[in-house]
């Protein structure tokens, strides 16, 4: 009998066998097929000695060695281009270029390819052949073209001087940073979505190593790209542009960062900005009736957000934070088209000052009110926060003096940024600084430019991508009616049980320490405790704490002092939301944990909360997984 015939024949034992023309053409094709498949079976089979093993194991060195080479060779790259020394890191990239290729070349060898096909082991081989594809593709699409272009760049230029800024440097790099924003954004994919807890621990380690730095170096990169492609239009380069400045208090918190208390329109112009006003955001009166806002936010926040100036950024959605804003400042100046919005707070203001140095008060009015206070007339990265947000509400017990006295320092630094003061390259680092710290936020009018925003961390979205990881949201709004948040701090921290079917449980574990003094209600000034206006005894403070899990995560429960809370449950753009209220003392510390269920398990953890006069570092603690966890 032929192989086949016995075949059929054991599949129908005691009954004559038929062999039939027409299926032999195709059982020799089905034949051909396993025996291709038991040699590639007895080529992995010979990993454990054995020519292909010798040869396998050749190449996994030369894949180590070479990746090895290669993240040495990185870091040395960016350190010449820093130091501005272009050639030195042509010749670097030369030899990082020759070891990615070889790194490419091991890892893609045909009998590696065959070795990715072996059940259980298969998939260490994939993982490396990856790892090998996404560190040449990074060299070779993205540093390589990145560093003819960074040479043809002085970054300090983008830093105004004498009022202007020249973008054309950065217009000509947007194509070729834009490729590669793609290329690591691509590679970095590819990574991800390899499931390590199928690999060994020898395996899954470096590759866990190789996605931090890419998942760092996509958010830069992404960053970078569209500021090249929506800075040098925001900067009238096409036509002249309006601007609303928000400067947020952050005494009074506000869900971005503070309430809005000086505001200020500037200009840009083929590359010239200027201050075109000012105002305080109590003078853009209040709305009756209020502006429409996004019925899920309502809900959240009420209508107060389309009430006042003040109240926009009850929401943590920056951009319908700014379209509400500017809305508003439309219709109080007619004629006035604004075309975007920008918020910052005083400590990015103390962010700029490293860079441009101290900054002196000259408008001859405010100075003749500050001079017998007390109150500094010269603004530095050291006193801004305290003066600002502390010593002028003691100092000036006019709350139109205060926001007065806040708006033309705010003017003065502006001024000085805008004539090039200090150090320019040290301005835009620290620009950066603040984006990253969460304190900086941008909105366009323009749809096309608006897309590109979102992408960055200045874009301040609830919405879109976020929503496909592990990623929780922290926010607080003063609910005091004063400027006590001065005194608040705050920890946050995210803490994951996993069960064995993949299920994962979040709790978002929250702090908040009222430091004021024991006597704030008589010592500190009225303006600052609220006196009770609001329904809140002077000198303790209430907040609002609103919490959003991951998309198509459920919010489930939430303790409050060690015993049930009541909560308020909505949700935003598939997330749900949580809403409660703490209160303190002076000394008094208030505990929240808020639970959610149906969290991706394999997702690293992220927190986003609202920027306060903490460092970012002191408030958001590392995440704690459980060991049932799988690793990510």
């Amino acid at each position: 009998m032929t192989g086949i015939e016995t075949a059929e024949a054991q599949q129908h034992p005691g009954q004559p066998v038929k062999v039939r023309k027409k299926s032999r053409s195709h059982a020799r094709r089905r034949l051909r097929r396993r025996l291709v498949r038991l040699a590639v079976a007895i080529g992995i089979l010979a990993l454990t000695g054995g020519a292909c093993a010798a040869w396998l194991a050749h190449r996994a060195d030369q894949v180590k060695t070479h990746l090895e080479a290669t993240a040495v060779l990185l870091p040395a790259v960016e350190q010449k281009l820093l130091a501005g020394d272009v050639e030195g890191g042509k010749a670097v990239l030369e030899e990082l270029q020759d070891h990615s290729t070889a790194a490419r070349e091991a890892g893609t060898d045909p009998l590696w390819k065959a070795a990715s096909s072996v059940p259980q082991l298969g998939a260490n081989f994939s993982a490396v052949t990856a790892v090998a594809q996404s560190a040449d593709d990074v060299v070779q699409g993205a540093v390589a073209p990145l560093v003819g272009t960074f040479g043809s760049i002085a970054w300090e230029d983008l830093a105004p001087k004498g009022g202007k800024i020249d973008a054309a440097a950065l217009r000509d790099a947007s194509p070729t940073l834009g490729t590669a924003a793609r290329t690591v954004q691509l590679s970095y994919e590819r990574l991800a979505a390899i499931d390590q807890s199928a690999l060994l621990p020898q395996i899954a380690g470096p590759l866990g190593e190789a996605i931090t730095p890419l998942n760092e170096a996509r958010g830069a990169l992404n960053a970078a790209a569209a500021t090249a492609k929506v800075l040098p239009p925001m900067l009238g380069m096409d036509g002249p542009r309006n601007y609303l400045i928000l400067i947020q208090n952050s005494a009074e918190v506000r869900a971005t960062g503070g309430i809005p208390g000086a505001v200020a329109v500037i200009s840009a112009d083929r590359g010239t900005i200027k201050l075109a006003g000012q105002a305080s955001a109590g003078d853009v009166g209040i709305f009756d009736p209020p502006l429409d806002v996004p019925e899920d936010q309502e809900r959240i926040f009420t209508t107060r957000m389309g009430t006042q100036l003040q109240n926009v950024n009850l929401t943590p959605d920056f951009p319908t934070a700014a379209s509400t804003a500017s809305s508003m400042w439309e219709k109080r100046n007619p004629g006035t088209k604004i075309d975007g919005v920008i918020a910052l707070d005083p400590l990015v203001l103390a962010n700029v000052l490293r860079a441009t140095g101290p900054v002196a008060l000259k408008d001859p009015a405010m100075l003749a009110v500050v001079k017998p206070t007390g109150l500094p007339a010269t603004l530095t990265a050291d006193n801004a926060v305290k003066t600002l947000l502390s010593d002028s509400y003691a100092a000036l017990p006019d709350p139109g003096l205060q926001d007065d006295y806040f708006a033309r320092m705010a003017s003065e630094v502006f001024t000085a940024v805008a004539d090039g003061q200090g150090d320019g390259k040290r301005l835009v680092e620290e620009l950066v600084r603040s984006s990253e710290q969460n304190r900086l936020y941008v909105w366009s009018a323009r749809p096309d430019e608006q897309r590109a925003i979102s992408t960055t961390a200045v874009s301040g979205m609830i919405a879109g991508s976020a929503q496909e990881r592990a990623s929780f949201g922290l926010y607080f709004n003063d609910s005091t009616g004063a400027k006590m948040d001065y005194y608040v701090r705050r920890t946050a921290q995210l803490v994951q049980a996993c069960t064995p079917d993949g299920g994962s449980a979040v709790t978002l574990r929250v702090t908040l320490t009222n430091t004021a003094p024991a006597d704030a209600a008589g010592s500190l000034p009225k303006y600052v405790t609220g006196q009770g206006v609001f329904g809140v005894e002077a000198g303790r403070v209430r907040t609002n704490v609103i919490a959003y899990g991951p998309g198509r995560s459920l919010l489930e429960k939430a303790r409050a002092g060690g015993g049930a809370a009541q909560l308020s449950s909505f949700r935003q753009d598939q997330r749900p939301v949580a809403v409660l209220t703490a209160e303190m003392g002076p000394g008094e510390t208030e505990t929240v944990e808020i639970d959610f269920s149906r969290v991706t398990a394999q997702s690293d953890l992220d927190l986003n909360v609202t920027p306060t006069i903490q460092p970012l570092e002191d408030v958001v603690r590392p995440p704690v997984r459980a060991e049932s966890c799988p690793a990510h």
